[in-house]
């Protein structure tokens, strides 16, 4: 999908009318004054067909991460639920300006968003992943050719952060399903 035309996100649109009862879309970089110009446009119509949207927007340790996320919350306001994503980048991540930050309470505070957290995968695990491009749930099930996934710490290892992963997950379900 070309989301980058004047009718590029439509197609959203039309998997509602089709019947499906979900649809994630990862906007990825760049796509965001695309998508606020389309949410803007779009949004009293296609939430009256019943359709609700859910922003997720992710932090870390960098500051940057949270005023990008207040940012967006503070363009769809109540137009949308929120899943914020905690993402730990190091063994010791410091949450404290997403914790402290005026703006950040208060979005908590009046958006109510779901916090759900994911914790810091060891490089061992995180980087041949990331270069070979094998999902968690491959590393976990050893569904993988890659022989430094295969490792039994490894896989033991992968297995835990994605049962703990799926509890915050069912932690937010509510706010995922309709």
């Amino acid at each position: 999908m070309n989301i980058h035309t004047p009718a590029g996100l439509d197609a959203f649109v039309d998997h509602l009318e089709s019947g499906t009862a979900i649809i994630l879309a990862d906007m990825g970089a760049g796509s965001g004054q695309i998508a606020s110009d389309w949410f803007d446009a779009m949004y009293e119509d296609v939430s009256a067909t019943g359709a609700r949207f859910t922003a997720v927007g992710v932090v870390t340790p960098d500051p940057a991460s949270v005023e990008s996320v207040l940012a967006w919350a503070n363009r769809l306001q109540e137009r949308a639920q929120y899943v914020v994503v905690q993402n730990a980048t190091s063994p010791e991540s410091d949450f404290s300006y997403w914790d402290s930050a005026e703006q950040a309470i208060r979005f908590r505070e009046t958006l109510a968003p779901t916090v759900i957290r994911m914790e810091f995968r060891l490089a061992e695990l995180e980087n041949p992943a990331r270069q070979h491009g094998v999902r968690l749930g491959k590393i976990a099930t050893r569904q993988t050719a890659i022989n430094e996934l295969k490792r039994a710490s490894i896989v033991m290892r992968a297995q835990s952060y994605r049962r703990r992963l799926f509890s915050e997950f069912d932690r937010a379900k509510e706010t995922f399903l309709p």
